[in-house]
């Protein structure tokens, strides 16, 4: 019999340790498919790597701005489960600052996490996706990269550029049978956005008001979607950004 490491449709999701990317991880899982998670945070990897199984999941610690550790990363998934067949691009950074105030230093760190940290990514895990029969690559833009958000120059710059990236990618690699898309999300009520209205960093009201849906998404909505553009069902999508927003990008009643 033929072992897991083998027949398992295998993922690998950068940010895997928390939020969207572990959820992603959760359901891949659940259909049946292996992950391995590339994270920045220890503590993340382990609690994930525990909540999915070690069958499941392998965790790797990865900068995803450090060439030499997204290189070892992929070397290691080519050893070790021998086989690529989704990357998920989950991880991302946010630094809100007003747009005359911030330091470039600052906004050249948004974007090479957000955005070149992504094609770091995709660029290693290429040569393993060209020789799988589902290859599929899905990044992580969001509602930013449509609107103009005030203090989030980096942020939103970084969002639009994914998926700019996303659509040359999808392009470029339909040749080697590599479909690219990406999901941008609305306001999604992770961990870390539950703390920010707890603490009164974010009010949750005039966002659930601009939403038509009329709330936060869950993580696991999101990681549904994801988890649809990653897999055979959305065999001939590619190029495309799917907003996963509850109506928030197409709503025009502003004039209420």
């Amino acid at each position: 019999m033929a072992s897991p490491l083998a027949t398992a449709p295998v993922a690998v999701v950068t940010g895997g340790g928390a939020g969207i990317g572990l959820s992603f991880a959760e359901r891949w899982v659940d259909g049946g498919g292996r992950v391995v998670l590339l994270d920045v945070s220890p503590s993340h990897l382990r609690t994930a790597v525990a909540r999915l199984g070690p069958d499941n999941a392998r965790a790797l610690e990865v900068d995803v701005t450090n060439d030499q550790d997204v290189v070892a990363a992929f070397g290691s998934i080519a050893d070790t489960e021998g086989s690529l067949d989704a990357l998920v691009n989950s991880a991302g950074l946010s630094r809100p600052a007003p747009s005359h105030q911030v330091d470039p230093a600052s906004f050249n760190r948004v974007l090479d996490i957000n955005l070149t940290g992504t094609l770091r990514a995709c660029q290693q895990a290429f040569p393993l996706l060209a020789v799988s029969p589902r290859a599929a690559i899905v990044n992580l833009a969001s509602v930013a990269a449509h609107s103009g958000m005030p203090g989030r120059a980096s942020y939103t710059t970084s969002k639009a550029g994914v998926g700019g990236l996303t659509r040359t990618l999808a392009v470029e690699w339909a040749p080697h049978g590599i479909r690219v898309n990406a999901v941008g999300p609305g306001y999604v009520r992770t961990n870390l956005t539950a703390t920010q209205i707890e603490s009164g960093l974010l009010d949750a009201a005039p966002i659930e008001k601009r939403t038509p849906l009329g709330r936060f998404a869950e993580p696991q909505e999101i990681a549904e979607v994801i988890n649809f553009l990653a897999s055979p069902a959305a065999s001939y999508v590619t190029g495309h950004l799917m907003m996963v927003d509850g109506g928030l990008t197409i709503d025009g009643n502003w004039y209420e």
